[in-house]
C-alpha cells in the first residue's frame, strides 16, 4: 500500500505559464528586449509546461493536462517561430502570427468555457487570457497599439496563473486554506 504524497504539478505548469507570460507581456509593452523570452519560452513556458501537464495526465486531471501540454507546445512553438525568422528561414509575417494567434484564441475559448467549471481564480485566469489574445489578434490584422494594450492586459493573466501557484503551495503547506480560489462559475 502506497500512502506516498503525490506533488501537485500545476505549481510546476502554472508558475512556467505565468512567469513565460509576465516576459513577453514586458516585451510587448517595450521593457524587454525578446532573447529572455525565447529562453524561457523554450525552457519554462515550453518544456516545464508540457512536463507538468503529461504529469496532471496522471494524476487524472484532463483540463491540466490539455492547457499545460498545449501551451507549452504554444510556447515552444512561437520560440521557433521567432528562430526561424531571425535567421530568416521560414519567414512568418505579421499576418502569419496573427493567424497561428486566432487558432490559439479558438482553442483558449474552449477552456475558458470549462474554465467555469473549476473556480474563480482558473476562470479569471482564462477570461484574461481569451481577453489578451483577442487583443493580440486585433493587433496582428489591424491596430498595432492592441499589442501593447495587450501586455498590460495579459500581465493580470500571468499574476493571476501565479495567485493560483501560490494558493496551491501555500494552502498545501498550512494544511487549509489561505488564498481561497473561489467557488466555480458554473456547477
Amino acid at each position: 500500500m502506497n500512502n506516498k504524497k503525490n506533488g501537485n504539478p500545476a505549481v510546476v505548469g502554472l508558475a512556467g505559464f505565468g512567469l513565460t507570460t509576465l516576459l513577453l507581456q514586458f516585451h510587448n509593452i517595450g521593457l524587454m528586449g525578446l532573447g529572455p523570452v525565447v529562453a524561457m519560452g523554450f525552457i519554462f513556458g515550453g518544456l516545464a509546461q508540457m512536463i507538468a501537464g503529461f504529469q496532471e495526465q496522471k494524476m487524472g486531471n484532463n483540463f491540466g493536462y490539455s492547457a499545460f501540454v498545449a501551451y507549452g507546445a504554444f510556447w515552444i512553438g512561437l520560440g521557433i517561430i521567432w528562430l526561424l525568422n531571425h535567421f530568416n528561414i521560414y519567414v512568418s509575417s505579421k499576418t502569419d502570427v496573427g493567424y497561428y494567434l486566432i487558432a490559439w484564441t479558438a482553442y483558449t475559448s474552449i477552456l475558458w468555457i470549462a474554465s467555469w467549471r473549476v473556480n474563480t481564480a482558473m476562470a479569471l485566469t482564462f477570461s484574461t487570457l481569451l481577453i489578451g489574445f483577442i487583443l493580440l489578434d486585433l493587433g496582428h490584422f489591424g491596430n498595432p497599439v492592441m499589442n501593447i494594450v495587450a501586455g498590460y492586459e495579459l500581465i493580470i493573466c500571468a499574476f493571476l496563473a501565479w495567485y493560483m501557484m501560490a494558493g496551491a503551495i501555500i494552502n498545501d503547506l498550512a494544511g487549509k486554506t489561505v488564498l481561497s480560489m473561489g467557488k466555480k462559475w458554473v456547477k
